[in-house]
């Protein structure tokens, strides 16, 4: 119990508890801190003792009415019952109060407000055993010395004694001199010394009745009195008992664990220690480094400030050399100075021929001079507005100069994310993220056994730009994937998690192969052949005029130019949803080219081309597999009536005659199992069952695409045709 001190201490007053008590939110305070932490929030008779009755302000003499005594008092078992049960007033609540005033509580362990309810620390329990913890914690230590006789005459005695009743603590003789035989007192049962006196047992501060459950949904300790009351009506209680058993069993569990792991605990204690030594040489080479760079900074604007104002300088001295210049010009125009007074002294000259002379070359300097004195103006500018700075953008950069952020967690498209042949995942950064140099992917499979240990997902690392191929994934499996970014700041936070479904077979991939079938005109194929549209046309508008009096419609179908013979494999297509009649499946090859290289009479109702024959087959007295099954697109809707369903051999919960349509999803996928002659279509998008059905799978079998008026398909490009980064799953490294 050495070592155990800093449990012992109230958060407010720093010294071992004194009748602490337990807040809503479990942690501990002293009453008296309790108190006084409320008289400094402003709530004044709310600090009431937990343990005591609360009592009305109407019984004192101070404030009772003069009436009072003319009145008929009620009786005391009646009035102890009003006060058990909640009635009349007392500290805290005010008489015909509509909403009574709800007390918070500043927790100072975990820096929340705490709600106390109308009756503040009165309705608080006392931690009784955390007072016996303090306790022996005491008497280990030989905190206080030895407890003296309170009762004693001085010098007092040492106390063998302590009685719960009394509150006292005594030695023999005065635990005999005050507990006489005979009386009541006698009866007390003394206890060991103690300074601090608990009642027996733990009372509900309600009704101050020995808690006997405890409250599952509240979370709390109740009477029977409170059991009944409507405040725990609907509620999970349990005898006291139970949960004492049960929480002694998960607190005994808990430790058991953490005194079996002691190496643990000592080997994680070195650890964080060694991270506490990384973390200050680390925190010591970043101010280095911090500073380094601003001294950096400091030194280039330094030299940059000196180069200004060598600059300013220059500039300053050659305008003073050219005012100056132009100071000795107009002072030499003074009178008897200069060039005026040389001018006087020429104009003395006699002699023409030498006046002429001397004249010709002064006049033009007069003439500069007086043109220079009509228009005068200074040789230099006094004003530096030249050399004024525009730092605005760069006191902004200084402002904003912080340190770089790591990335933000990364968006994944879930629009543009998709498992085909391969797994396409795509992403990008929030709008204010910090830029990133470079990504890590990690996924793993979840549809595998759990191993021991930690989970181990497959990373790849350093993948540039915002999305990435997954090579090789296995069929029928669900892999989850997150993302995050990386820049010189270190790693960012994962994305969330997105989980995909791979197909159940092998992709297959084909093109479309329009070289042979009826009415090919209306049927226009994409140059990629991945996309076919039938276009009714002019003929298709006759024939329905022609309808009316029994014409025949023919349907229009094109074949995929890959035939399967063995194994599993899948393909998905998307249906244009304004498709007036599409169907999509596979079939025999033989049987498809013999079927459709004529007219059939969709009109007639022998004609199904579901069932692959015509529907007089039903005379035969063996039923054979269908040379071909598809399931039939209109309108933006899947029919799955009652044709499929012969077909397909299911006799759902209605029969067979059973017909329903069903909304057409984004994308169509169809799985052929060619051993075990069934085709099955799915939703492809979220791979949920459509309709199963068996085939003839006697010989090659292809797929197919019926078009009956207007319609478009589109097959699902393979994703490796995409010119995105690569990453083979097979070299990921494990993660542990």
């Amino acid at each position: 119990m050495k070592n155990m001190e800093k449990e012992l201490l109230c958060p407010v007053c720093q010294e071992m508890y004194k009748q602490p008590l337990v807040l809503p939110c479990t942690h501990n305070v002293c009453q008296a801190c309790a108190r006084e932490v409320l008289g400094q929030q402003g709530y004044v008779g709310h600090g009431g003792d937990p343990s005591s009755e609360p009592t009305s302000p109407a019984s004192t003499p101070s404030t009772r009415s003069p009436r009072l005594s003319r009145r008929t008092l009620p009786k005391p078992d009646r009035l102890d019952r009003l006060l058990k049960s909640g009635f009349g007033t007392y500290p805290g609540r005010k008489r015909g109060a509509l909403h009574p005033q709800v007390i918070m509580f500043p927790c100072p362990a975990c820096q929340g407000d705490v709600e106390l309810g109308e009756r503040g620390l009165a309705g608080l329990f006392r931690n009784l055993t955390l007072e016996r913890v303090v306790e022996r914690y005491r008497q280990s230590v030989s905190v206080g010395g030895a407890i003296l006789c309170q009762l004693c005459k001085p010098p007092p005695l040492e106390a063998t004694k302590g009685c719960t009743e009394c509150r006292a603590t005594f030695c023999n003789e005065c635990f005999k001199l005050f507990h006489p035989w005979g009386t009541q007192k006698a009866q007390h049962e003394p206890t060991l010394p103690t300074l601090s006196f608990r009642p027996k047992g733990l009372m509900c501060p309600d009704h101050k009745e020995e808690v006997t459950h405890y409250c599952k949904t509240c979370q709390r300790l109740v009477c029977q009195l409170c059991r009944v009351r409507r405040t725990h009506s609907g509620h999970k209680i349990t005898p006291v008992l139970s949960a004492y058993q049960a929480l002694k069993d998960k607190l005994t569990k808990s430790l058991t664990y953490i005194l079996g792991n002691q190496d643990t605990v000592q080997t994680q204690i070195c650890e964080l220690e060694e991270t506490v030594r990384h973390t200050e040489v680390s925190g010591q080479q970043a101010k280095e480094e911090v500073s380094q760079l601003v001294r950096g900074l400091g030194a280039v604007l330094e030299e940059k400030r000196a180069s200004l104002l060598q600059a300013i300088e220059e500039c300053q001295q050659e305008r003073l050399a050219r005012l100056s210049a132009q100071i000795q010009e107009h002072r030499s125009l003074l009178d008897g100075s200069g060039l005026v007074g040389y001018a006087q002294e020429v104009l003395k000259e006699t002699d023409q021929p030498c006046f002429v002379q001397a004249a010709k070359q002064l006049h033009n300097r007069i003439t500069r001079a007086t043109e220079a004195l009509q228009m005068f103006r200074p040789a230099a500018s006094s004003s530096f507005r030249h050399c004024q700075l525009d730092v605005g953008r760069e006191m902004k950069l200084l402002t904003e100069l912080n340190f770089l952020r790591v990335p933000e967690a990364p968006v994944i498209d879930t629009q543009r994310t998709f498992a085909y042949d391969q797994i396409f995942l795509c992403w990008r950064l929030p709008p204010h993220s910090p830029p990133a140099w470079h990504y890590t992917i990690e996924f793993r499979r979840t549809d595998v056994p759990a191993q021991p240990g930690p989970t181990r997902w497959q990373r790849r690392e350093e993948v540039r730009g915002t999305s990435a191929l997954l090579e090789n994934p296995d069929t029928g499996s669900v892999y989850v994937l997150r993302v995050r970014g990386c820049n010189k700041a270190g790693y960012g936070e994962y994305s969330e998690d997105v989980h995909l479904h791979t197909p159940p077979a092998p992709v297959l991939h084909f093109f479309l192969d329009g070289r042979w079938g009826t009415s090919r005109e209306r049927l226009a194929i994409s140059k990629d052949q991945r996309a076919v549209r039938s276009v009714p046309g002019l003929p298709l508008l006759l024939a329905a005029e022609r309808l009316l009096t029994g014409c025949h419609l023919s349907v229009d179908v094109v074949l995929g130019d890959v035939a399967v013979t063995q194994g599993r494999s899948y393909w998905a297509c998307a249906v244009d949803p304004a498709s007036y009649l599409v169907k999509v499946g596979v079939g025999l090859e033989s049987k498809l080219q013999e079927s459709f290289q004529g007219a059939p009479d969709v009109i007639s109702p022998r004609y199904d081309p579901d069932s692959g024959h015509d529907s007089g087959a039903e005379d035969a007295t063996v039923e054979a597999l269908p040379p071909f099954a598809f399931l039939t697109i209109g309108m933006g809707k899947i029919l799955l009536g009652s044709g499929a369903n012969s077909n397909a051999g299911l006799t759902g919960r209605d029969g067979p005659s059973a017909s329903c349509t069903v909304p057409l999803p984004p994308r169509l996928g169809i799985c052929l199992d060619y051993e075990r002659g069934r085709v099955s279509f799915l939703d492809a998008v979220s791979f949920r069952g459509l309709l199963e059905c068996p085939l003839d799978c006697s010989g090659p079998v292809c797929p197919a695409f019926c078009f009956i008026g207007g319609g478009a398909v589109q097959l699902q490009e393979p994703v490796g045709t995409k010119p995105e980064r690569k990453v083979t799953i097979g070299g990921f490294a494990k993660l542990d």
